[in-house]
């Protein structure tokens, strides 16, 4: 099983957008275009994250997450305002394949985690690490890296694990929209404190960073966004540099 390359849609609906440390965001282009874009491109999965619900409060829109997921046939997960067992079991109906979970797992209640995974299965439940570093420690935040979650990363991400999460998507709020390489200290952490798949996000600025990450820090998957919204380079064209760099790819 090779490494993963992941499209991250990051949503405020209508539109995808591109924030820079999850703020300033600028429109990119429609979910449902961009999913099935990426799809022929070859991506392994796509990422669809509404990046605002939680932080305004709003209902997920299911009617949007139906129309991305009728675009392909491979792993779809989504995120944003996920609240309840209800909600993941509307997304799964709606053609998600994982349900990502953050602000309401970590300022109310990441028993939502252990309820989900025993009702749905580990493999549904993905728990998003935004990342925050102060000084040697990073902190988990929420709502688009503005709301401190009071807890450390790597103890978060152990607990989750615990708890049933069968997958994490672990961002870093300093890297993010920057394109200038992974936090690789943090993700080889964080990879090594669980067992589950890893899959890293925030930094993708060239395809050596992306090389450079899979060989220091062994993620089970990359997410990338600002690269391929920006088209400076497909994921076809990553997937040949990796495996010309001897490094397995998922077919």
């Amino acid at each position: 099983m090779g490494i993963r390359i992941i499209a991250k849609l990051d949503a405020k609906p209508p539109y995808i957008v591109k924030p820079v440390h999850f703020e300033g965001l600028r429109k990119i282009g429609l979910p449902a275009e961009l999913a099935e874009k990426y799809y022929q491109q070859g991506a392994d999965e796509v990422f669809y994250v509404d990046i605002v619900a939680s932080l305004y409060q709003r209902e997920i829109l299911f009617d949007e997450i139906e129309s991305v997921a009728s675009k392909f046939f491979i792993p779809l997960a989504i995120g944003g305002g996920v609240r309840s067992v209800e909600d993941f079991s509307k997304l799964l109906h709606c053609g998600a394949d994982k349900v990502v979970v953050n602000t309401y797992a970590v300022q109310e209640s990441p028993d939502l985690i252990n309820q989900a995974s025993k009702i749905f299965g580990n493999q549904a439940v993905v728990l998003n690490i935004e990342a925050k570093q102060f000084g040697n420690r990073y902190d988990a935040y929420t709502d688009c890296g503005r709301i401190p979650g009071n807890r450390d990363v790597i103890e978060w991400a152990v607990e989750a694990q615990e708890r049933g999460a069968g997958e994490i998507l672990l961002q870093s709020v300093d890297r993010d929209g920057r394109r200038r390489g992974f936090d690789i200290k943090l993700a080889r952490q964080v990879v090594n404190a669980v067992n589950i798949p890893v899959v890293v996000a925030s930094g993708a600025g060239s395809m050596e960073d992306v090389r450079q990450l899979i060989e220091e820090a062994a993620p089970s998957g990359v997410a990338i966004s600002s690269v391929l919204h920006y088209d400076q380079f497909t994921i076809s064209e990553l997937k040949e540099y990796l495996l010309r760099a001897g490094i397995e790819v998922s077919k």
